[in-house]
């Protein structure tokens, strides 16, 4: 068994920080059908490594768990949760946490990422996915601004656009594409959106769950005359945001702030 700082990887306590292959049994939080799942990659300073890795044990409770990633240098840890509601998400995940470790010292940079996870439950169909991605693709310049990077870890690859027809169907189409890119179909039960670079700042994380939701639910209704008419431009998806900034707060401030807002 391996072990870090320590402890046992292969135990199961919330203090402790696992391999990178351990994948629990998902536990849901708040109400579907569309959940999402966060993967943070932050950077720990080896002095504080054991009491960040207690205090983001402590504050994630059950809501979540810590991951080994040989990737993050030069070194820390990868903050997971299990599916969560984009609601339920703002208002319990412990968004305190993140200044907390940042006053420890953790940092993060555009060679560390944040993750989205969209369970596949929760698109009405293969033609929504289809929307949903075609809306992104066709968006590179707006979404890697929000991302506030670009990334080889997760490009907009020309080979995965060309194919998202077919994968937006079945994730087996996606054979001979890597997961490495912006848009990762391989999960069997979610969509990864890889292109966000992670932070510590509590407006970009919460504006990343909030794009993900609201690019989800905006392309929910699209019907083709909707397209034809413009639909899958940015200004008119910032538009939308706009209209329902009740819900996607986090989402319209972080636009402004960049702005990408119209």
């Amino acid at each position: 068994m391996t072990r870090v700082g320590g402890d046992c990887d292969s135990c199961d306590h919330r203090h402790h920080v696992w391999n990178y292959s351990y994948k629990p049994d998902p536990r849901f939080h708040g109400n579907g059908p569309l959940y999402l799942g966060m993967e943070l990659e932050i950077v720990v300073p080896e002095h504080y490594y054991r009491r960040c890795v207690t205090l983001a044990g402590d504050r994630l409770g059950s809501l979540g768990y810590l991951k080994r990633d040989s990737s993050i240098e030069p070194g820390g840890f990868e903050l997971v949760t299990h599916p969560m509601s984009y609601e339920y998400a703002i208002g319990e995940f412990p968004w305190t946490l993140l200044g907390q470790l940042a006053e420890l010292g953790c940092e993060t940079d555009t060679g560390v990422g944040l993750h989205v996870h969209a369970s596949r439950d929760g698109f009405a169909s293969s033609a929504h996915i289809y929307r949903w991605m075609k809306m992104l693709y066709r968006n590179e310049s707006a979404v890697t601004t929000i991302a506030r990077r670009r990334s080889h870890y997760a490009p907009f690859d020309q080979r995965a656009r060309a194919k998202v027809k077919d994968t937006a169907k079945d994730p087996l189409h996606a054979l001979g594409l890597s997961r490495y890119q912006a848009i990762n179909p391989y999960p069997r039960k979610t969509l990864e959106l890889r292109v966000f670079a992670s932070s510590l700042d509590v407006q970009q994380v919460q504006a990343a769950l909030a794009f993900t939701a609201a690019s989800i639910d905006y392309t929910r209704g699209l019907r083709v005359a909707d397209v034809r008419a413009g639909a899958w431009e940015w200004s008119r998806f910032a538009a939308w945001v706009t209209e329902h900034s009740d819900l996607y707060q986090p989402l319209l401030a972080e636009m402004e702030d960049l702005s990408c807002a119209c």
